[in-house]
């Protein structure tokens, strides 16, 4: 595949097949993210693999509660006011939230140095440049993955999931969490959310100032 057919390709998939991604596999996929813009240049990225579906579930414990208490909450909440693509995706994605995670037989967790500001409480939007670089990273992996055949879900952890995740494995000080990434392949029946489709034209705005 070409670049732009991987962008095409690429799609959350939630349900996963029994099949094992090898290690080979999986470190051509990681190294993707090293490739990644950074904003000190530096790359201190750090990916704990878990396999084995006890240690995944003892890693994503809080995930079904918390699923249920508060995304689910809000989704029916708002289920009369979102846009319709919108709610057809959460309505696939939300029961499946551990399933996915251990389905995959392969949980991802990406770590990153934030230096400088506490995460949840910055001074300013250039003290989220770690962030958005570790989010720049996991976008890489999720196209290397694709062109690698490969499927990913990922979840964006909630409520107590960053601190018991840390916690759990000893996560250094001054490194963060990103999310639960899924990686595996697609099970044969898996359910391929509708694409909002989007006319780039009306989203690119020229000499507005």
């Amino acid at each position: 595949m070409d670049f732009y057919q991987v962008l095409e390709k690429r799609r959350t998939i939630r349900d996963f097949s029994d099949k094992k991604v090898t290690d080979e596999v999986l470190e051509k996929v990681l190294s993707a993210a090293f490739k990644a813009p950074t904003n000190d240049h530096l790359r201190q990225f750090e990916f704990i693999v878990v396999r084995g579906q006890e240690n995944i579930a003892r890693l994503i414990s809080p995930v079904a509660e918390n699923t249920k208490n508060i995304q689910q909450t809000g989704l029916d909440a708002a289920a009369g006011v979102m846009d319709k693509d919108e709610h057809a995706m959460f309505v696939d994605a939300l029961p499946k939230q551990q399933r996915m995670l251990m389905q995959s037989n392969c949980l991802i967790l990406p770590f990153f140095r934030q230096k400088d500001f506490p995460l949840c409480q910055s001074a300013d939007q250039s003290s989220l440049n770690y962030f958005a670089s570790a989010w720049a990273a996991v976008e890489n992996i999720l196209l290397a993955a694709t062109a690698e055949g490969l499927a990913c879900a990922f979840r964006i952890p909630i409520g107590n999931e960053p601190e018991y995740v840390k916690h759990l494995v000893n996560a250094p000080d001054g490194y963060e969490f990103t999310c639960f990434l899924a990686i595996g392949y697609a099970a044969e029946n898996a359910h391929i959310c509708k694409q909002k489709e989007i006319r780039v034209g009306d989203r690119i705005h020229r000499n507005v100032w």
